[in-house]
């Protein structure tokens, strides 16, 4: 086993700051800046196997595609001993949730984010976040950590407490979005927990594959080029991933408060679907009914961009009638369509990180992209972590194949037929008979995910290189067993231990996180991460306090400042 890599090998010098949407990636990472161009016309098709020939002429195939930066973003519910969304605030022990670099909160005070570092080896990321978790469940008294997706018993939306980050105008925007996210959406759907991959392929990859291209433009446009095509493919292919993964297909009556959706009743206090995968990207998990109007398009850097500004500065009727600040006090940050970007919901995102005050579409064109998140993965309420290596391996070869095979430009016919792919598995992919829609036509969902799984092998095989456990290539047996037979998938496993136990969802995911909770307090933390862990909680309050201390202006000039960049 891999020993686990400790927090001292990431130390940094200062707090980096995190903005509004995501993690700050270290320096290796950093990029060009020559600004970026619309998609390039496609050339002649490509077969995979053609272009693997053609990058092998220009080194080891195989060292170029390995060593990619892997990191996870990682939620979950504070909960009491009763299984009730805590109350309590962001403990003091875990640091500032504004400025510490690993341990933040994402909508709700209750809802704790865990963020990695990147690593070049997933066996490191995975320690990593192993690390979080024992170091927070030391910290949490008598609380714990809820094991799935899906939410626990909710009491209505008085009682999901609202995260807070301090009196600074950063501070207070990452509020006032999240007073925004409740207004309009209503608190119990931002609730619910996921697991996002962040991935970045490896630097040395670019000018090998641009050379075997025989593309003429700057790195950077090339970059931005091909990051666009893996995102489109994969979003052609990436309802692969709550089939594979997806653990979420029942819940708590609760969440839904009454509203009547025409679930099957598990039990008394359940609801499920019975072939589902993920409710959590279904239509009632992550959505913006107003987003239909955006028409984002994924053909290019530019593009991606002005869709996005466009919507942040577009109002919506609905969220006028909500009103922006009333009686002194913001309830959203803006009546537009969205708030600001990272309100776009989406299961993959193109990613540059935001320096402070930074607006992130605008990072993206002064920057291009620098990793994509994906952000499809559900908690995995069997591992302690909520994610595997297995996992993390495949969706690794997945977006390798999503980069390196042809990518159409999207039209409006086929964006719809993605939505409607993404939301038909989530809701059905264990249906044996589940059709989706490929180029205009029927397909059926196992037929295709054989079609991919075989077009991974090969890809398998370079990754692996000389790792006698050849992990991708074992991740990929896994997976075909769960395509040939979905009672191995998790959401099939969820609902067969359900009924094995003869416990609602409630109690069964009260028992994994009891379980977790146990394996946590009954492994010591090596002393190095604990004392790494304890230093940057300790000075990420202090950087709270400087960044609080630093403010100049109003909280209304701020915001007047921060979308009025350009």
């Amino acid at each position: 086993m891999t020993p686990a890599v400790r927090f001292s090998a990431v130390r940094m010098t200062h707090i980096p700051l995190r903005g509004l949407d995501g993690w700050f990636f270290p320096p290796i990472y950093a990029t060009m800046t020559t600004p970026s161009p619309r998609a390039s016309p496609m050339q002649d098709p490509v077969s995979l196997e053609q272009r693997l020939h053609r990058l092998s002429a220009t080194g080891d195939t195989g060292g170029l595609l390995r060593g990619g930066g892997k990191g996870l973003e990682k939620e979950s519910l504070r909960v009491t001993p009763k299984g009730c969304i805590a109350q309590t605030p962001h403990p003091a022990a875990l640091g500032s949730a504004l400025a510490h670099p690993h341990i933040t909160t994402d909508y709700s005070e209750a809802l704790l984010e865990f963020v990695t570092s990147p690593f070049r080896d997933v066996r490191a990321t995975l320690s990593s976040l192993t690390d979080i978790h024992a170091f927070v469940y030391h910290h949490l008294g008598d609380e714990m950590l809820w094991a799935t997706s899906m939410p626990c018993a909710l009491e209505g939306d008085e009682r999901i407490p609202i995260a807070r980050y301090g009196s600074s105008n950063v501070g207070m925007m990452k509020h006032v979005y999240r007073r925004g996210l409740g207004w309009r959406y209503g608190r119990s759907m931002q609730t619910i927990s996921g697991v996002h991959f962040n991935y970045s392929f490896p630097e040395a990859l670019w000018p090998a594959l641009q050379a075997a291209e025989r593309d003429p433009r700057t790195l950077r446009q090339f970059k931005d080029d091909w990051y666009f095509r893996a995102l489109r493919n994969f979003q052609r292919l990436g309802w692969l991933v709550p089939y594979l993964f997806g653990a979420s297909p029942a819940m708590c009556k609760t969440f839904l408060q009454g509203r009547d959706l025409k679930f099957d009743q598990f039990d008394a206090h359940t609801l499920y679907e019975p072939y589902a995968t993920s409710l959590r990207l279904s239509d009632i998990g992550y959505k913006n009914s107003n987003q239909a109007r955006i028409g984002v398009t994924y053909n290019s850097l530019e593009d991606y961009v002005a869709t996005l500004s466009h919507a942040i500065s577009t109002p919506a009727t609905d969220y006028e009638r909500i009103g922006v600040k009333v009686d002194g006090e913001y309830r959203q940050l803006n009546a537009n369509i969205l708030q600001i970007e990272n309100e776009f919901y989406g299961s993959i995102r193109p990613k540059q990180p935001i320096e402070s005050g930074e607006r992130a579409t605008l990072a993206l064109k002064r920057r291009g992209v620098m990793y994509l998140e994906v952000r499809a993965l559900d908690v995995n309420a069997y591992d302690p972590i909520g994610t595997d290596e297995a996992a993390l391996r495949f969706i690794e070869a997945l977006l390798s194949l999503c980069l390196l095979t042809d990518s159409p430009l999207t039209t409006p016919e086929e964006q719809e037929a993605i939505g409607h792919n993404q939301l038909l598995v989530a809701r059905r992919g264990r249906d044996p008979e589940l059709m989706l829609q490929r180029d205009g036509a029927p397909v059926r969902l196992k037929d295709w995910a054989r079609e991919v799984l075989t077009q991974l092998a090969p890809l398998c095989t370079l990754l692996d290189g000389s790792d006698p456990a050849r992990p991708y290539s074992a991740s990929l047996e896994t997976q075909r067993m769960s395509v040939e037979d979905a009672d191995h998938t998790p959401s099939a496993r969820v609902l067969a231990d359900m009924r094995a136990h003869g416990e609602s969802f409630f109690r069964f995911a009260e028992r994994m996180s009891e379980t977790h909770r146990r394996h946590f307090l009954d492994t010591p933390l090596a002393p190095m991460s604990e004392a790494d862990l304890i230093a940057q909680a300790r000075a990420s309050l202090e950087g709270q306090t400087a960044i609080e201390a630093a403010d100049k202006l109003s909280f209304d000039e701020y915001l007047h400042q921060y979308f009025s960049q350009s």
